[in-house]
Parts: structure tokens; sequence; C-alpha cells
């Protein structure tokens, strides 16, 4: 899998389909390579009965109204796609139910994001795999027996698979970033890896991507007072920028590693930098050089080596030197 840097616009949107378009343009100007929703269809994937994870929202009496509120068209998601290719950026949505899936796949999204508590929903991870499309696994809140059992299930299908590091909790404190998980996922799996983040901030990702991580995604909001349950773990667009800057250096530096037992490309520059050995007061011949007499200055070359200063003291002066005179081997007699 390429670098993919994916902004999840989730719920910012807050059911407004001009907001989920504005939105994207705002998008398109950082370096993100997706644009990701969620498809949440309330009477597939929820009841009444399902409680609030954070009571934020005075205008919904119950989760399920707000899924409700939450949901597009199949014409509306059309036009999210569209817009989103117009802009050069892939449209995803994570779907949470099989119906979701199905509507999803009338759009034709080119792959899928499952969130962490659907790892162990087999049936939702049976109708992915069965489209054949590429699948982006997080592992939230499933532990290694779990996640074992979830990439067993799904390689049974055959799908371009790779797995992501994240931390349920909004926002997630840095002792909880799990930074020593994606090489953990690595070795166990051989997989692409990937990172989720929900600190709310930049340095998360440009951690992640330092460790080897080859797919990002954070929540991004226009403003860090907007409502929505997502508002305190998201960046803004400023800094979905820099982030993207950020994992894209970072990949490129690590991908170009330095030679440092070659440094004939400095030359030039240690010519300039390097310095030659000097006397730092007039001394008249005959005078045995001491360290206390030595000095070292720019440019190299001009006399003895800085770094052979040890091979100077002790040694006379063959002739009278003035304070700041270079000191080169002629100048030197046993």
């Amino acid at each position: 899998m390429s670098l993919s840097i994916i902004a999840e616009i989730a719920q910012a949107h807050d059911g407004s389909l001009g907001t989920a378009h504005a939105l994207i343009d705002a998008l398109a100007g950082t370096g993100v390579t997706t644009v990701k929703f969620q498809t949440h269809l309330a009477d597939a994937e929820s009841s009444e009965f399902e409680p609030f994870r954070v009571k934020f929202s005075r205008q919904d009496k119950t989760r399920f109204d707000y899924w409700k509120r939450m949901e597009f068209t199949l014409p509306q998601w059309k036009e999210l796609k569209e817009h989103c290719e117009e802009k050069g950026l892939e449209f995803m949505s994570s779907p949470f139910s099989n119906a979701a899936v199905d509507l999803l796949e009338e759009v034709g999204v080119k792959r899928y994001k499952v969130g962490s508590g659907e790892v162990n929903n087999r049936l939702l991870l049976k109708k992915i795999g069965q489209t054949g499309k590429p699948v982006l696994l997080s592992s939230g809140m499933s532990s290694f027996d779990e996640l074992d059992e979830s990439v067993r299930f799904l390689s049974n299908f055959g799908n371009e698979l790779a797995v992501f590091q994240c931390t349920t909790a909004y926002p997630v404190p840095p002792d909880r970033w799990g930074l020593n998980v994606l090489a953990e996922l690595k070795s166990r799996y051989g997989l692409p890896v990937g990172y989720s983040d929900h600190s709310g901030d930049v340095f998360a990702c440009l951690a992640a991507a330092t460790l080897g991580a080859e797919l990002f995604e954070f929540h991004v909001v226009f403003d860090k007072r907007q409502f929505g349950p997502d508002t305190s773990s998201s960046v803004t667009m400023e800094q979905t920028a820099l982030i993207c800057r950020g994992i894209r250096q970072i990949h490129e530096a690590c991908g170009s590693p330095a030679l440092k037992s070659d440094n004939s490309g400095f030359k030039d520059l240690k010519a300039i930098f390097e310095k030659s050995l000097a006397l730092n007061c007039s001394r008249p011949a005959g005078h045995v050089l001491r360290f206390e007499d030595l000095e070292a200055k720019k440019p190299k070359g001009h006399g003895l080596d800085a770094a052979r200063f040890e091979e100077v003291i002790g040694r006379k002066l063959n002739k009278p030197l003035s304070r700041w005179s270079f000191l080169r081997e002629e100048d030197l007699t046993d």
C-alpha cells in the first residue's frame, strides 16, 4: 500500500450536507490523500437502547436519534464522493452495518476502514471481505488474541489488508498512544501498518511516521470549539497541513539514510569550517610550544590541522612568529 494520509470527517458535518462539502473543500489544500466519513444507518446498526458515549447533544434524545440525524441518502453520498474526486482526493467511509456496506458498494468506494468497535463483528467482516476490496483494520479495543482471529478471518477472503494501531480514547493522552505496538503489529502480521490518532494534536502521527507507519488517520474539524463528540480529539485544518508536511518529510528522511562511513561529500565544507593551528601570542625562535600557546583558526589547510595539536607540543619554533600566525611544519624543529 502506498502512503495514505486519511482525514476523518466522521460526524464533524453534524448532519449538514453543506458542511460536509465545505470540509472537503478545506481539506483539499492540506496535503491529505483521503477524506473519510462514517456511514451510519440508524435502523440497521442501532436501537433506542444504545447509550451515548459522551452526552454532548441537547437536540438528540437518544444516540439512535443522533445517528438518524447523521444519515445521508445514496445520491448525497455519491455527490460527496464525486466532490472528493474532483479535488483529487480518495473518498472513503467506514460502514457500521451490512446495510451500510451495500450502500457504499453502490457509491463505489475503493477500500474499507473497519472501526475499532467492529473488529470482532464477524458478520460485518464477512460482508466487507466478500467485496474483495482492501481493508484497513483498526485495533483500538482489541487484544492481540482478538486481533489474531480477525486478521485470520479476513485473510480467508484474500483482501489486501493493513492493521492500524489505535487507542480508543477521546482525546488520548501521550502515555496511551501505544507507539510500541507499531513494531509489534509489523512483526506479528507482516502487513502494512497504520496509526489512527485521537490525540487532537500533531505529534502522535509524526512520531508514528518515524517508527515506520505507512498509513495515518486523524479526525478533523474547522475549529476546536465546534459542536460534536469528536471535537476534542480532532485537529484543525492548519494542524492537518502541518501533519501532512511532517509525515512526508519524515518518510523522505527515513528513506534516505545518511552514510556516516563516507563524508567525501563534505570536502568543500570541511575546508571552510574546520581549522588550522595558530599561535595565540607572539613567540621567539627557540620557544618550546605548550598547549597554552595554541589556537585553532579557520580555514583548514593554512597550517597544521587543529586535530594534530598534540604533535607540536614540546617542539621548538625555528623562527619567531607573531600572534595569530598559522603554524606550519616548516616553522618547527625537534
